[in-house]
């Protein structure tokens, strides 16, 4: 197996977003691509954030830094005076959203910024699809921080079904080995310190074989002891957290699968449908053509992968002078009025006329069958109107004889 990483130290702000009306700007010091046998693995940030943006990431364990599983901090506590860095993990899950769009890491960057602008509520700008490994500080007299337990622990190895048993344990007890480590030194020194000077005072004549069992001893069992204790704990605050973690989870797999099962779905559909589409560029959106009895158009499938919707678009083929706009604003206004689905809109910036049809699958599952009855609705809408559009825009009939017209 081959690995390989390439390093892009960055000197620009990505904007990640807790919710549409919090923004997270972290300063992104390097991106890290993580490559096995030359595909992609791992996706890393490295980025630096404010003291006080840090006590809120720490308050509301973003980028899944929940309390149980840090390590104590090494050094002093953490200072209000100097930036904070953060080593994270993209979720494994999303990667393939990633990669799909970027193939370097300025294209990565970029991309992360361009979703940050247009698609703020995507997957990839959360900060819960991040798990940090590392959390450190430079200060004045050295390097302060602690890690987690994300560093041994792969956000790949958890998913729906559980987590594989092996892996945990091995991670955990990593995990415990550091907290003891880092938790209880001081303690073992201590103690150590005290047997020494015991011995020391021993007025025992075989005094070095004394001094040496004696030490190795009182070492193998408060190292025992002391590791002991510590994993016990750790397991034991670790059981609670994951117990957390599944359902938190189990939601965000549900919401990631179901986002992706929807654009999938789509394309499926599309597809068997002997339709002829190409994927806009950075978007979840499909640009197609119909041809209908009364002309030709373009259309557009949307995917609102946050609120689970698929959108249909046919674009009516010529644009209404402005002149004219009034005339068929009262056109789609009778027409509307008599549809049981969909709806004629009209953008009186530019005199588009485009015919919506939408699905809200929302605690369900996109289906052919749904698809077909909202396309084929809408393009039969759009060519059933067709003409009498075109009559009110180039034939100056009135909107009302036009609609009855097509409907006598």
């Amino acid at each position: 197996m081959n690995t390989s990483t390439k390093n892009c130290h960055l000197k620009h702000e990505i904007t990640l977003w807790e919710s549409e009306d919090f923004p997270l700007t972290l300063r992104a010091v390097d991106l890290l691509l993580i490559k096995q046998n030359r595909k992609i693995t791992e996706c890393r940030l490295t980025f630096q954030v404010t003291p006080e943006l840090y006590q809120h990431i720490d308050t509301q364990a973003l980028f899944n830094l929940k309390p149980e599983i840090r390590s104590p901090i090494s050094g002093k506590a953490l200072e209000s005076s100097h930036n904070i860095q953060i080593d994270a993990n993209l979720d494994s899950d999303l990667l393939p959203q990633l990669t799909k769009h970027a193939k370097t890491n300025t294209q990565a960057l970029a991309y992360l910024q361009h979703l940050s602008q247009e698609q703020p509520n995507h997957p990839l700008l959360s900060p819960h699809s991040w798990y940090a490994l590392k959390v450190k500080q430079q200060q004045d007299k050295g390097e302060v921080g602690y890690s987690t337990l994300w560093l041994y622990l792969k956000p790949s190895d958890i998913t729906s079904d559980g987590i594989d048993n092996k892996k945990l344990n091995e991670a955990m007890f990593d995990f415990a080995k550091e907290l003891a480590n880092t938790n209880q030194l001081h303690i073992l020194e201590k103690d150590i310190s005290k047997d020494i000077s015991k011995i020391l005072n021993s007025s025992n004549v075989e005094f070095s074989q004394l001094f040496e069992q004696h030490i190795t001893t009182e070492l193998t069992n408060n190292i025992s002891k002391i590791t002991e204790e510590a994993v016990s704990q750790t397991f034991e605050q670790i059981t609670n957290a994951f117990d957390e973690f599944s359902t938190s989870i189990s939601e965000i797999t549900e919401v990631i699968t179901t986002n992706k099962d929807i654009f999938e779905t789509t394309i499926k559909f599309f597809q068997e449908q002997n339709w002829q589409f190409e994927q806009i560029s950075g978007e979840e959106t499909l640009h197609l053509a119909f041809q209908g009895k009364n002309g030709k158009w373009n259309c557009f499938a949307k995917i609102r992968s946050e609120q689970q919707q698929m959108i249909f678009y046919s674009i009516c083929p010529i644009t209404t002078p402005e002149s004219k706009r009034s005339a068929v604003a009262e056109f789609i206004t009778r027409a509307n009025y008599g549809l049981a689905m969909g709806n004629f809109e009209l953008d009186f910036s530019d005199g588009e006329i485009r015919f919506k049809t939408s699905i809200d699958v929302e605690g369900g599952f996109l289906t052919s069958e749904l698809l077909e009855g909202v396309v084929y609705a809408n393009v039969t809408m759009m060519d059933e109107y067709l003409p009498g559009i075109i009559a009110v825009i180039k034939n100056d009939t009135l909107p009302v004889d036009a609609i009855a017209q097509l409907e006598s």
